[in-house]
Formats: C-alpha cells, structure tokens, sequence
C-alpha cells in the first residue's frame, strides 16, 4: 500500500496507520474517545527515533531534533498523567459536551474522521519537518544553536504554564470541598495574566522552532511540510474558540478576563 514512499518514511507512515486505526478500535469498544489523546505525547518522539535511526545517529541535527522533541513527549505525558489521562474514564471534558450537541451518527462519523484520523495524520505531519532534516544533511550551524535556545525556552514556558494551572485547579478542588469560595473559578496569574493560553501559545510555537530546523538545514524556506504547523495552529484556534465558548457559559468573569487578557501572545493585560 505504502511501496511508493522512499523508504524512510515507511515505517513512520506505518506506525502513523496503525496507531490510528488502534485509537479508533478502541474508541468504539470502550466508547472512550480520548486514546488519540494518550497517544499524542508518545508518536512525534516514535516518528523522530525512526529517522534518527535512518540516519545511524550519526546526524547532529537530527539527534539533538529528536532529543529536544523526547524531552517535549516526557513532559507532555508527565503533564497528562497526572491530570488523569491515562486512567480508565480520563476523557477530555470537551468530548462529552460535543457528543452532547451531536447526533450519535454524526459524532460516530467525526470520530473515525476527525479524531482518530485526521489528529492522528497532524500527530504525523506536525513531526515531518524531521524529515526534510535527514533529506538535506549539512553541518550543524550557529542557527541550530539558536533555535535549541528557543526550543528550550518554550519548552519551560509550557512547563510553568501548566504548573501554574495545576496548582490553581488542585487549590480549587480543595476549596470546594471544603465549600470555601473560589473567586471567579478559573486561573488569571502568572503567566495566565499575560495570556489566556500561554501553554497553547507554546505548544504551537515549539513546532514551528521544529519546522525551522528544516531549513536551518538546507530545505526551502516553504516546503511540503509546512503543512503540519499550519495545521497544528488551525487546530489550536478551532480548540481555543471551543475551549473559551465553555469557560464563558460557566464563569460570568470570563468575559472580562477575554477583555483584558491576550488571547495567544503574551502581551500586558488592559486595566
């Protein structure tokens, strides 16, 4: 089916296929519709060994590429297992108000295509700029030191983002069960007061640093696999829009907080 990809795509195309039709497989048979989720931290770090690999680990810029994105697939499944997401039942809150405003046909079909498929093939297409890497070996150059930075800076900005809404929920948690006020209900320090998602804005900078590896090693500056951060900050803005629509029908603040707080970009909030 695949025999016409060069060869060193194979296996990750394989691997892509596969896990896909696993998720959906399971989805079905649990009617869990998260497994994409608990996949998501796991596959980009598989896609860049396999190239890696290919390469013999002999290439400094794919090995430290697959390094850097390693490091990201630790903490993103460190972040999501603590949050539940591994454990039976961890399904993201946001699929059961979809499957709420949805035809059970309709969600059955968004599922095979959207969930299990498409998020699936973005998991894939996010990580290929790994691939125009190994295509255009070249010495490592003062660019990729410079990117590292960026990786590595962005990397620690989701961490704290994450930390810092971690904190917040465990402290609200508490506070409701003692039944104590929470304020306003959700998260605007921090990081949160520069940004409403600053972990959204990194997670999706972060690829665009891994897109700029390509180039930095000879591919051109508009490539194939440009494709997967379009896609990926597409998705993100369809997800915040969604995400935002929720925490405004739960929390009256929220409103506010849009009004004074940069949705992406960390900027300073308005009075």
């Amino acid at each position: 089916m695949f025999a016409s990809l060069p060869a060193e795509l194979l296996l990750p195309v394989e691997l892509c296929a596969g896990v896909a039709a696993g998720c959906w497989l399971l989805s079905v048979i649990t009617r869990e519709y998260s497994w994409v989720d608990r996949t998501w931290s796991i596959m980009p770090g598989l896609y860049a060994l396999t190239f890696a690999w290919r390469a013999g680990f002999a290439d400094a810029r794919l090995n430290v590429m697959t390094a850097l994105i390693l490091l990201w697939c630790v903490r993103l499944t460190f972040n999501f297992t603590r949050k539940g997401g591994f454990a039976p039942g961890g399904e993201d809150y946001r699929w059961a108000v979809l499957r709420a405003r949805m035809p059970s046909w309709l969600f059955q079909l968004f599922n095979v295509v959207f969930i299990a498929g498409y998020q699936h093939l973005l998991v894939f297409l996010m990580t290929l700029p790994i691939w125009q890497a190994y295509q255009h070996p070249s010495p490592w150059r003062a660019l990729d030191g410079c990117l590292v930075v960026v990786f590595v800076l962005l990397l620690v900005g989701e961490t704290l983002a994450d930390q810092q809404q971690w904190n917040f929920h465990q402290w609200k948690q508490a506070r409701t069960a003692a039944r104590e006020p929470v304020g306003q209900g959700f998260i605007d320090t921090g990081l949160w007061a520069w940004s409403r998602h600053p972990n959204f804005f990194c997670e999706q900078a972060l690829w665009w640093v891994v897109y700029a590896f390509a180039v930095a090693a000879g591919a051109p500056l508009f490539n194939l696999t440009l494709v997967g951060p379009v896609l990926l900050t597409l998705l993100f803005h369809g997800s915040t829009d969604f995400t935002e629509a929720i925490s405004a029908a739960k929390y009256p603040a929220y409103a506010d907080y849009q009004r004074r707080v940069s949705r992406l970009l960390p900027w300073p909030g308005r009075p």
